[in-house]
């Protein structure tokens, strides 16, 4: 076991409920601005896709902001945004022609550690040029995002739940990002000070965040997981604990439904069932799985 996981098997329990929260889109409104002006224009200029900047763009907002893949890991996405614009007839007409990154795939299939320490550890292995050039790229969308996002604040209602929580709950950042942006984020904004520990991409997945640092250690109906992507979803349900959904594009909303309703249900243990199932369909009703350029024309 990974000493980051010897991190998180070390918690122990101070409280007798666990909750766990997702950072970007979740905690913080920060998901637009990382992807439109980090994320992307970086896509665009690493890999040359001046040409097919238009549909580049509108590829990665859907993989990353508007899909059921929101939330993906920067890697694993990147590849998903060069599949969509392989299979889309308007900018392949123009003369897109995907990368070859075949070794990227091969990487991303055999990792567990999805972030930089793990690939700059491949590149120095082997040295691959499209290893390497998704290095550079990533690199650069740390740096961006350390110029652009500043002065981000938590959505509405964040930091009232986060103390409405703290009588009960130990509470854990868990997260894709990188640990220093969410370090420098939530120590920003005087949040740090709510969570047992702020879990980046460097030590896994957060499926693996999670049960490692609660599995075990909690009844599962005491752990709840906040999250804005169906990856937060996923990960709640791999280790059997509960998901609070925070709604994309209803993010003020959904946390004040949270701290008025939803976390009372909580740790009254009237959370699961029926109610939990509500929100989680109301959730995914957000998220498609199929882009717009791809749905049929209405007839008449």
């Amino acid at each position: 076991m990974s000493v980051h996981f010897e991190k998180l098997k070390s918690l122990e329990p101070r409280k007798e409920f666990f909750v766990g929260i997702d950072s970007d889109g979740c905690a913080f409104d920060t998901m637009e601005i990382k992807h439109k002006e980090c994320f992307i224009p970086n896509i665009i200029n690493s890999w040359d896709l001046q040409a097919a900047s238009r549909f580049a763009r509108e590829a990665a907002e859907f993989v990353n902001l508007y899909s059921q893949w929101r939330g993906i890991n920067r890697f694993p996405g990147l590849v998903m945004v060069f599949d969509l614009l392989a299979e889309w007839d308007e900018p392949v007409a123009r003369g897109f022609v995907p990368p070859r990154i075949e070794s990227l795939r091969k990487w991303i299939q055999g990792e567990k550690h999805l972030g930089n320490p793990a690939l700059e550890a491949a590149v120095a292995r082997t040295g691959d040029p499209v290893l390497t050039r998704t290095l550079a790229w990533s690199r650069a969308v740390n740096e961006t995002v350390e110029r652009f996002v500043r002065g981000v604040p938590p959505f509405p209602f964040v930091r009232e739940s986060l103390e409405a929580l703290t009588a009960r709950a130990d509470m854990m950042v868990v997260s894709a990002t990188p640990g220093e942006a969410l370090a420098r984020e939530w120590q920003e904004h005087d949040l740090a000070r709510f969570a047992r520990l702020i879990c980046g991409q460097e030590m896994g997945g957060k499926s693996e965040h999670l049960k490692y640092a609660a599995g075990g250690k909690y009844e599962p109906a005491n752990v709840l997981m906040i999250g804005d992507a169906p990856g937060d979803l996923k990960a709640a349900k791999a280790n059997g604990f509960l998901f609070y959904p925070v709604n994309p594009g209803h993010e003020e909303a959904s946390w004040q439904r949270f701290h008025d309703e939803a976390a009372s249900r909580f740790f009254a243990g009237e959370y699961a069932g029926d109610y939990e199932n509500s929100l989680t369909e109301e959730f995914m009703s957000y998220l498609p799985s199929s882009p717009p350029w791809k749905k049929p024309t209405p007839t008449a």
